[in-house]
């Protein structure tokens, strides 16, 4: 990898031997909500996850950050995974660095409940019983 700046400042990682373009700021978007359970270092910490621990790897698959995915093709990207779904819990072991295939799989079953738990909100937020 080596960094580069664009002709519009900005400052790009690019992998050798690809024209792949990364841009080194660019992290997994935090749902609004959701921003005031992270911590205030929550960047260093996902960082340090990321490249230090995991060495710049999935910690399940083992696909290279920056790199082509063996099994999609695509770009790898490396997130961060509350492994108990809890984004205040940021707990060394509670953390997992994962590509996004890895994450989203982790993460489905997950979101398949809090999806039904979301639309059954909706459904019985106007069914009210009213006693005249």
């Amino acid at each position: 990898m080596k960094s580069i700046t664009t002709n519009k400042g900005t400052k790009e990682r690019r992998s050798e031997g690809t024209n792949f373009q990364f841009s080194i700021f660019k992290c997994m978007p935090i749902k609004k909500e959701n921003r005031d359970l992270y911590p205030a270092n929550w960047r260093e910490i996902s960082r340090d996850i990321r490249f230090n621990r995991a060495d710049g790897c999935c910690e399940f698959c083992g696909a290279v950050n920056y790199t082509e995915h063996p099994t999609t093709g695509s770009i790898v990207v490396l997130t961060v995974a509350h492994l108990d779904h809890n984004p205040a819990n940021c707990d060394y072991d509670n953390l997992k660095a994962l590509c996004e295939k890895c994450h989203n799989a982790y993460d489905r079953e997950h979101r398949y409940h809090s999806r039904r738990h979301t639309m059954n909100e909706r459904k019985y937020k106007f069914n009210l019983k009213l006693d005249l």
